[in-house]
């Protein structure tokens, strides 16, 4: 519904609001006029604040923030004239031609590294740091293991156990443990922190990390959803130490049939911590520290990937952009980090636990009831979305047959089998991934199309996303016949899913700078590219070299000719030469500008 500017009446971008509809005289067509703010989305602002000798201004870094943010000087918390700043609106007075707020954070000065950083987290309503008193209620849990909690559990420290992990990483959540038992079968274990055990409900340390939902992960550092003591410490599976975990135990053939399943508290003592980097060296060589088990362990999840694609899972590949950063979060390089075996080997395992906790929860009913449970599912792709889609990937000699889901998952995977190596593959691959539905929380179990899985969720990382600590919550009540409804799960399904949304969208903004601060040091400089995007202003460029993203403006192409966006074929034509900009086109760029304030 149209709404012409004069008639918002104070609403602002993704407010919830009542309003009135009416026909023009001249055109005849429906427009609105806003009544009433029903709920506004968004009460805070990261800006720049403009002092005078009375009152400020604040002008939100947002250009959907259409007014700036009048400030009394009673209000701005001993901010300078040109700080960046975090203000929360207050009120919006009937006559008043701008909202009125109070600084509540100052973030620091415009171009210093923790000061954009800081920026971006206070955008998307993101803590960069733990209340106090929650640091204190973390450093005063219990860390003992005592032998009355162990009697409780299944024993595994004798079992070989260990974690594969990045080299950075601080947090270890996930474990494998291998085993051949006398009857010729594997015992295969994937143990996973046992959070809930220390994160109690109703502890002011639960109901700061159901407000996260989420670990986020920038360039530079992680915000974490939960303080050091546990992530780090308590529930980090570190090698030689004892750990209390939740564990799905798998009896397995040679040939990767499931001949048993048991799901239950573990305690286990890990042997080793491998970096994804070593383990990858045993797979390509076939020796080292551990190697019978890891080649086994690696054999088989070859054989749980085969069977998921051949059951409709979907392969996308994807790149990784890394920053090589120094101590001041200066960007030195980039690296692209690419998923090669040893990734995909805890990849299958955790797809495993993860499906098989959704199968297994889901059969639960309480008073004949489904439990209301937070599956991670995936909607079926739209048809009317994959058309154009479909259209483009036909100009490079790619079918599809669109008749059923299961059709058009074959039709995805032939393609990204084709393409592989060709000069479209990136282009195919990143637009075939924007046609898809978003994966998300919910209680309805749609189950998750780009797996291919009936029954799915997310078991294996509770340091890191709360949805995770609620199915160990609700196995917990199962295993223990104390299951019940939880009425308000299907609101944290959606909490969990917006803040996962603010996270990945944060980590976006965060590489944007990053990306931004890098080539700056490239003015005037000449790179390869691909075009990643086309939009009727110009086309977005990523460089083969950096994989950094940059807009060539059409008004730069006027010398050359008039052109046109055509939509259907992601192109811009010129009108009297025909020359055509088109996704996917290589390129050679020249890098003009690099505005970081932009």
């Amino acid at each position: 519904m149209f709404i012409a500017s004069n008639n918002i009446n104070k609403a602002l971008n993704g407010d919830e609001v009542e309003f009135y509809v009416y026909k023009r005289r001249k055109q005849g067509k429906m427009e609105g006029e806003i009544t009433r703010i029903i709920k506004r989305a968004k009460t805070e602002y990261v800006g720049v604040i403009q002092l005078h000798d009375k009152y400020a201004f604040v002008i939100a870094d947002s250009n959907k923030m259409y007014k700036d943010i009048f400030v009394p000087i009673s209000k701005i918390n001993n901010a300078k004239d040109g700080d960046k700043v975090l203000v929360v609106l207050e009120d919006w007075p009937e006559n008043a031609d701008s909202p009125n707020g109070k600084i509540i954070q100052v973030l620091g000065r415009p171009g210093e590294h923790n000061t954009e950083i800081h920026s971006i987290l206070a955008e998307y309503g993101l803590p960069h740091e733990f209340p106090k008193e929650v640091e204190n209620f973390a450093d005063t849990i219990d860390t003992s293991i005592t032998a009355e909690e162990i009697a409780k559990r299944r024993d595994m420290r004798k079992v070989l156990t260990f974690t594969i992990d990045p080299k950075d990483a601080k947090d270890f959540d996930d474990a494998l443990s291998f085993e051949i038992l006398e009857n010729g079968l594997y015992e295969i274990g994937i143990h996973i922190a046992d959070v809930s055990h220390y994160v109690q409900e109703g502890t002011i340390l639960d109901d700061e990390a159901y407000e996260r939902a989420t670990s986020v992960y920038l360039p530079d550092r992680v915000v974490p959803m939960l303080p050091e003591k546990i992530s780090n410490e308590l529930c980090s599976l570190r090698p030689h130490e004892d750990k209390l975990t939740y564990s799905c135990v798998f009896k397995m053939t040679s040939k990767g049939e499931i001949k048993d399943v048991w799901i239950g508290r573990t305690v286990i003592h890990s042997n080793h911590r491998f970096t994804y980097e070593e383990v990858q060296t045993i797979i390509e060589q076939g020796s080292g520290l551990h190697a019978d088990s890891i080649l086994v362990l690696n054999r088989m999840a070859r054989q749980l990937r085969a069977q998921r694609f051949a059951n409709g899972a979907i392969n996308f590949s994807s790149q990784e952009v890394r920053f090589r950063l120094d101590e001041q979060g200066t960007p030195l390089g980039i690296t692209i980090k690419e998923s090669k075996e040893a990734h995909q080997l805890i990849e299958e395992y955790m797809l495993l636990a993860n499906r098989v906790v959704a199968e297994f929860l889901g059969k639960v009913k309480v008073q004949d009831k489904a439990l209301p449970f937070p599956y991670r599912t995936h909607d079926d792709p739209d048809r009317e979305k994959l058309l154009p889609f479909v259209a483009f990937a036909k100009k490079f000699g790619h079918r599809f047959d669109l008749s059923s889901p299961e059709a058009i998952t074959d039709s995805f995977n032939q393609l990204l089998q084709d393409v592989q190596g060709r000069p479209e593959q990136h282009v195919l691959e990143q637009l075939g991934i924007r046609t898809m539905a978003k994966a998300k929380y919910t209680v309805e179990n749609i189950g998750h199309y780009g797996l291919g899985f009936e029954h799915y969720c997310h078991f294996t990382s509770p340091i890191r996303r709360y949805p995770d600590v609620l199915v160990h919550r609700q196995l917990f009540e199962v295993l223990n016949k104390k299951a019940q409804i939880d009425k308000k799960m299907a609101d944290k399904c959606i909490h969990c899913s917006d803040r996962e949304r603010a996270a990945m969208e944060a980590e976006r903004a965060a590489n944007k700078y990053l990306q931004v601060r890098y080539m700056q040091q490239f003015l005037g400089h000449e790179f390869e590219g691909v075009i990643s995007g086309v939009a009727s202003f110009g086309f977005w460029v990523e460089t083969v070299e950096h994989k950094c993203e940059g807009l060539v403006s059409a008004q730069s192409l006027y010398e050359w000719d008039d052109f046109r966006h055509l939509e259907s074929d992601y192109c811009l034509q010129g009108m009297r030469t025909g020359i055509r900009f088109s996704m996917g086109d290589k390129i050679r760029i020249r890098v003009v500008s690099a505005n970081l304030v932009k």
